[in-house]
């Protein structure tokens, strides 16, 4: 009868340690994913203001070459509004002074312009601001400032997803922290097998998930 008690204490005694052991070693791994997890949460927040500033920088740069554009544009209607009633009225020294002005960007317009017969030609176009021919360089700037600050805040967008994944991710591993704890402390074997699968399990899952996750280390 002694034999089968000591049997028994020490088959009790060999589960409590295997189930503090493991309770241990995933305590010890969880916590070092939690503070992985919440530098990886506060390196993309850094990524994210950083990919949000350019974004702001090149709208501003954006705006500033459409101001530029739209003053480009009043610039070349006030010249040929001039220039189209003096050609009209066939004032040709008159019409050269005014065209001898035109922006060298709005020269080509005009010239294609003209060259479709719009005194006679119903089918004209009925300014060069219609042709093809007219293009504005910083226009054509502001729209390429524009594409790349959306490219930009994207990539803000992006980085605040992963940076909230791993806010996630800290949660999850300190779950995991919670039921290997509470593995060591309750009485009962099998409670305690029980809370130390469920903190495997989380904290398995969850590292497999953030092993996916992109990274982001400041060398």
């Amino acid at each position: 009868m002694r034999r089968g008690g000591d049997a028994g204490v020490v088959t009790s005694g060999g589960g409590r340690n295997w189930v503090e052991l493991v309770a241990t070693v995933l305590l010890a791994v969880a916590t070092v994913a939690t503070a992985w997890s919440g530098y990886q949460s506060t390196r993309w927040n850094g990524e994210q203001a950083k990919a949000a500033a350019r974004a702001n920088a090149l709208r501003i740069d954006s705006t500033k070459a459409a101001g530029l554009a739209n003053t480009q544009t009043e610039i070349d209607v006030a010249t040929f509004t001039q220039w189209v009633n003096a050609y009209a009225q066939e004032q040709t020294e008159l019409a050269d002074f005014y065209f001898k002005r035109f922006r060298e960007e709005f020269r080509p317009a005009v010239d294609a312009w003209v060259a479709t017969r719009p005194l006679k030609n119903p089918d004209a176009p009925l300014t060069p601001f219609a042709m093809p021919e007219y293009t504005l360089a910083s226009r054509a700037e502001a729209d390429r400032l524009d594409a790349e600050a959306e490219v930009q805040a994207a990539q803000a967008r992006r980085n605040i997803q992963r940076a909230s994944n791993y806010v996630l991710g800290v949660v999850l591993f300190a779950s995991a922290l919670f039921f290997a704890g509470m593995s060591t402390k309750l009485t009962s074997p099998r409670l305690r097998v029980v809370m130390l699968c469920i903190g495997c399990a989380v904290f398995l899952g969850t590292a497999i998930w953030i092993a996916t996750s992109p990274v982001s280390i400041d060398v």
